[in-house]
């Protein structure tokens, strides 16, 4: 799991550079002002577009590793199955599994 990138409102003058980076490569980051969550950054690109700020955040963040499923939907204030299907149609896989993990839990499936 990927953290998310943390600056302060005192470190956008320093660092602006660095979020604008992380935003082109499509991460979220989150700023504090006085150690508290002053907001959360989003890429601007086609998700946003496609799919509003709550679906682009959620995808993001699942993408990213830093939510679950449930988490996600929520997020995006879409139902569980709904949320799945915004990921098939957002080409994000909705289980990364390792081909070993995969192997094991088709085993047990299978009894």
């Amino acid at each position: 799991m990927e953290p998310l990138d943390v600056f302060t409102v005192r470190d956008l003058r320093q660092r602006t550079g660095e979020l604008l980076r992380e935003a082109e490569k499509g991460h979220l980051s989150l700023v504090t002002k006085h150690g508290r969550p002053a907001f959360v950054t989003v890429p601007f690109d086609r998700r946003l577009l496609s799919f509003g700020i709550n679906q682009a955040m959620a995808l993001h963040l699942f993408e990213q590793g830093l939510t679950t499923l449930s988490q996600s939907a929520k997020i995006a204030c879409v139902s569980f199955a709904d949320f799945v299907d915004l990921l098939n149609e957002a080409g994000i896989p909705a289980v990364d599994y390792p081909p070993e993990d995969l192997d094991t839990e088709i085993q047990v499936i299978s009894g």
